[in-house]
């Protein structure tokens, strides 16, 4: 059974202590045993950082302490150990305790205490890592901000970004906050499907796993018929029995076209519908002047996009580097579109995107951050149309180095709108009427140059995960008609490439401006998720090096290693969750994946804000004119960087949870058929098992397995059986039956087929340690433990 350390200091679902000052409205107890300049406990460690999450890095740490020299390093080790043992975790720079809340962090407002104070928890909060914690919000401005205006006032349901401190009075929530800005109003409705009931009225089933059914009385239907997908809020709770609730919208019936897509919107509250005046000012916006421009319309740049694509925000040409001083080097030209020339800072379009954070994709619709007549009209380079762009030159060696680049604000026109496919085909010699007579000057230069480009990226090594994106094609009717897996073309890594190249050229000239940004961040593994990977690798016979400083390319030394044998998929996955999410921050920590010093988003501000701030610094920073950043946006960097981090998350859990309803209503009439699947997931409480042709996982219960004790062994990843030593391991290819499909949940039950295989001998040693570590007596024949210690 797994053992996870346990913090003793902070035992899982209880509060900080009181120690020290939480903010200034915090009074200090149990003050720590500090002696200035000498290295300070474990404990006084975990304390600190619990109590100043604000000053966690290693660096304000050794301030806070006093330490120097031999100190220092001692210091270093220390934070090191305790993140290996997973008592610490990194948040950009910064180390927090495990589960606890970054400084700064985006809250729903939940409920109320018994005393009428507001609560809240995170927006967007991991489900491995157990119930969100609650956050005590409060109102008044605290001491020492008279002065500076009064703090925004918030209520039940609002959206609010907050800055957290650990709380101070014993019993309540663990947390404080201070609100630092209200994103978004009235959150406290809920949704489901609306049914009628015999004599009127009806009631409402949840779409959500955890949802609560609730009863709607009759004079409160809103007008809703049997099947409704309806917005509802709660009218009286009582003591007893069901809540009430007011039906406040019909979004519309549940078995429409389009209807799943719209669960997932309502239910993480996506913004969708644009005001009056966000649509009133893209309707008046007017075509770009040439005001600070260069005129490149003979250049043909063109556009490669998805077939399905409707808007073009980003274009490319390339060319052989005429200087003598490079021979064999390359030109590669970047244009994307011109967005900060039509939203400007503080307008009603900005404050839209920013409420938006980006375009969230579904399979049946967009929703996208900009009106259309900004996103796919006046900022889409359309083919032979002159549009306004941001543009950047950068210069290759031969070798593949990059040697310069410079930034331009151009006026452009696209010689040519072609799809992946399209370019692919005549590259590989099959050109069309369109392609046939680019082939020569712009097709074949700009193929050249990513071969030039791909040797800088071979020898740096990024991340070089195997994990193919599967997409899911609908008949007409919004119902899945299959998944297929697009195949990847020499076209899209181009593209890819051209990019990423184009993003570092930003972070680059922003720097050497001192001009503040945001950056896009990736942090290195956690050396606690290091050790589980490389506990698991050690089962297959593959080593993974000790240490805190890995690289991307360390990692794809083991993925090669797997190339090829059975447990390809299982390594690949592995490595995959071993790795850090990648935010937006402006404090630079570089991308791990792609192994880059220096990164920002730059290259899609049609659908991301924090590329439109990149545009914004650009253009102000180089002095080209209008659109560019203001003092007041570099001020509040930190707050939009967390904030646009939160909607990202939002945005993939949206994604995620539409295909899930997709796949398992595409699958309710299958109830009891078998599918090939593979283990995808492992825990103490089952499996999850994915179907490949399906892009689908569902779950399989442990209580379901057999009569067997099964133990959960985290290291290896798999559940194995203590009498008979056969298990199940992540990556195994098992058969499945369908038992359940719940498609407003997106949930689908399986029952295992398969036999368990045979473990590992490193299982099975696992198994009689943690015989002997519990002191386990021997179970009667078909007798069970109980279900708590599976």
């Amino acid at each position: 059974m797994s053992r996870i350390p346990r913090d003793r200091t902070n035992p899982a679902g209880k509060r900080p202590g009181k120690i020290g000052r939480a903010g200034k409205d915090a009074p200090a107890v149990e003050p720590l045993n500090i002696v200035h300049g000498a290295l300070p406990s474990r404990e006084v460690i975990l304390r600190f950082i619990a109590d100043h999450p604000q000053k966690a890095s290693k660096r304000e740490l050794a301030k806070a302490f006093g330490l120097k020299g031999d100190n220092r390093v001692e210091l270093k080790h220390m934070l090191q150990e305790l993140e290996q043992e997973g008592m610490l975790q990194k948040n950009r720079k910064s180390l927090i305790r495990p589960g606890a809340l970054p400084p700064v962090t985006v809250l729903d407002i939940t409920t109320r205490d018994k005393d009428g104070d507001l609560i809240g928890r995170p927006a967007e909060w991991p489900e491995d890592q157990g119930v969100a914690p609650a956050v005590a919000i409060r109102q008044q401005s605290p001491a020492g901000r008279q002065g500076k205006g009064k703090a925004p006032v918030a209520g039940l349901g609002d959206r609010i970004l907050a800055k957290i401190f650990p709380a101070v009075d014993r019993g309540g929530p663990a947390y404080t906050a201070r609100i630092i800005k209200v994103i978004d109003r009235r959150r406290g409705a809920s949704m489901g499907v609306f049914r009628t009931a015999p004599g009127g009225g009806g009631r409402l089933l949840p779409i959500e796993r955890r949802g609560e059914e609730m009863v709607i009385d009759p004079d409160f239907t809103g007008g809703a018929t049997d099947g409704d997908l309806v917005e509802v809020e709660i009218a009286r709770l009582g003591r007893f029995g069901l809540p009430r609730a007011k039906v406040l919208s019909v979004v519309g019936s549940v078995g429409s076209e389009k209807a799943i897509s719209m669960i997932a919107i309502h239910a993480h509250g996506i913004p969708h519908v644009f005001s009056p005046a966000v649509i009133a000012e893209a309707d008046a916006a007017k075509p770009a002047s040439m005001s600070h421009r260069e005129d490149w319309r003979d250049v043909p740049l063109i556009t490669i996009d998805p077939a399905d694509a409707k808007d073009h925000d980003d274009a490319v040409y390339a060319e052989l580097d005429p200087s003598p001083d490079n021979p064999g080097g390359v030109i590669v030209t970047v244009a994307i579109a011109d967005v900060s020339w039509y939203v400007r800072p503080n307008s009603p379009l900005d404050r839209e995107a920013l409420k938006r954070g980006n375009s969230v994709y579904f399979p049946d619709r967009v929703v996208p951050m900009l009106p259309e007549r900004i996103s796919n009209d006046l900022c889409s380079l359309k083919e032979g149309v002159d549009r306004p762009a941001l543009a950047v030159r950068m210069s290759f060696s031969g070798e593949g180095r990059k040697i310069g680049h410079t930034f331009h604000r151009i006026m452009m026109k696209s010689a040519a709108k072609l799809s992946y496919q399209q370019a692919q085909a005549a590259i590989d010699g099959k050109p069309d009427d369109q392609t046939g007579p680019m082939l020569e000057p712009i097709l074949k230069p700009l193929w050249h140059a990513y071969e030039v480009m791909k040797r800088g990226r071979d020898r740096r090594q990024p991340l070089e995960l195997d994990m193919p994106e599967r997409k899911i094609l609908l008949k007409p009717d919004g119902t899945v008609d299959r998944v297929v897996v697009p195949p990847r073309l020499d076209a899209h890594k181009l593209i890819e490439e051209m990019m990423i190249q184009a993003n570092v050229c930003a972070a680059e000239t922003l720097e050497k401006k001192r001009q503040p940004l945001i950056y896009r961040i990736h942090d290195g593994p956690t050396l606690a998720k290091q050790e589980i990977l490389r506990e698991f690798l050690a089962t297959l016979g593959i080593s993974l090096a000790k240490g805190g400083n890995m690289r991307a390319n360390n990692f794809n030394g083991i993925l090669a290693k797997a190339d090829g044998t059975p447990h390809q998929t299982m390594v690949n996955e592995m490595v995959l969750r071993s790795q850090s999410q990648a935010i937006y921050g402006p404090e630079n920590i570089g991308h791990f994946g792609l192994n880059l010093m220096k990164y920002a988003h730059f290259t899609s501000p049609i659908r991301r804000y924090a590329d439109l701030i990149v545009h914004r610094a650009l253009v102000g920073s180089l002095g080209f004119g209008e659109g560019g950043i203001t003092p007041d946006e570099e001020a509040a960097l930190d707050d939009i960087a967390a904030e646009i981090s939160t909607f990202e998350r939002r945005a993939m859990a949206a994604e995620r949870e539409t295909v899930d309803r997709l796949i398992a209503h595409h699958l309710s009439g299958r109830v009891g058929e078998e599918f090939a699947g593979r283990v995808s997931g492992v825990t103490k409480s089952g499996l999850f098992v994915a179907l490949p042709d399906y892009g689908a996982d569902g779950f399989v219960p442990i209580s379901t397995l057999g009569t067997d004790y099964f133990i959960y062994d985290e290291a290896h990843q798999a559940l194995s059986g203590e009498r008979t030593g056969l298990g199940y391991r992540l990556g195994d290819s098992v058969t499945v039956k369908l038992a359940e499909a719940i498609p407003l949940a997106g949930a689908l039950r399986f029952e295992m087929i398969s036999e368990g295989r045979e473990m590992p001998a490193a299982v099975r040693s696992f198994h009689k340690a943690g015989r002997r570590d519990r002191g386990q007596v021997r179970k009667k024949p078909g007798t069970r433990p109980p279900r708590g210690r599976h």
